[in-house]
């Protein structure tokens, strides 16, 4: 390795180790009731959806490059289920004023890029140009998990009932069958009832319940939220989805 090569790496910002909490200001940029506030806030929607989200505050990137160090962290980090790969790093980077959004791979269709920078430009920075970062903090880590809501109802199918056509057929079905069921019953009774009256007059007796028999007819009628105390990351996997903004 060339001593250039060395160099640049001894300046790389170093990535800090996989964390204990969601909310992560290595900057001094929240204060301790901001900081418990964001937690509390990430935790409730992890349990409501499943998906972990982190946030990171630097003081600077230091030159390096924001999308480098961005993934560098995410495969450290490791945010997300393993099997869902379901994680959301939000970086912030307090005296270079840019933000980054990485997007584990099992979220990349719910929070697409263009989704990803929208939130950052929309959410996140006007509150940052104004110095309200907690409040930017909150407001873009609400707009993911809104994001990540709106498709577990939809591919849950929203809570829709069965549609107009599905229940006509089933009504259709319904008047057939029970006229099939009447018009055996109605047969059954009668051969019980010439049966029976020939019986009587030859002097022996034939049950007349040979017809108490029934019909049947076919019918038949995601996820750990996680718990309460510390953070740990599940083992999710990036892939550098996601999307930088600036304020």
């Amino acid at each position: 390795m060339s001593l250039l090569a060395v160099a640049v790496l001894a300046l790389a910002l170093v990535v800090p180790p996989a964390p204990t909490a969601r909310v992560n200001d290595y900057a001094g940029l929240l204060s301790a009731a901001e900081r418990e506030r964001l937690e509390t806030l990430l935790a409730e929607r992890e349990r409501a959806t499943g998906a972990q989200m982190a946030i990171a505050v630097f003081r600077s990137l230091e030159g390096e490059s924001l999308e480098d160090f961005s993934i560098r962290l995410a495969e450290r980090w490791r945010v997300g289920r393993k099997d869902l790969d379901n994680g959301v790093i939000l970086l912030v980077f307090v005296e270079d004023r840019r933000a980054r959004m990485e997007v584990g791979y099992g979220l990349e269709p719910v929070v697409p890029d263009a989704e990803a920078g929208r939130i950052i430009r929309e959410a996140l920075a006007p509150a940052f140009r104004e110095g309200r970062h907690a409040a930017g903090l909150e407001a873009a880590a609400t707009a993911v998990y809104a994001r990540i809501a709106s498709a577990d109802v939809r591919s849950r199918g929203g809570g829709r009932g069965p549609d107009a056509a599905t229940l006509a057929a089933l009504l259709v079905f319904a008047v057939i069958a029970g006229f099939i069921v009447m018009s055996q019953l109605g047969s059954a009774r009668r051969v019980a009832r010439r049966n029976a009256y020939t019986a009587g007059h030859q002097g022996w007796y034939v049950p007349t319940d040979l017809y108490r028999g029934g019909w049947g007819m076919p019918g038949g009628g995601w996820s750990q939220r996680g718990g309460g105390g510390g953070f740990s990351p599940g083992g999710g996997r990036f892939g550098g989805g996601g999307a930088s903004g600036s304020w």
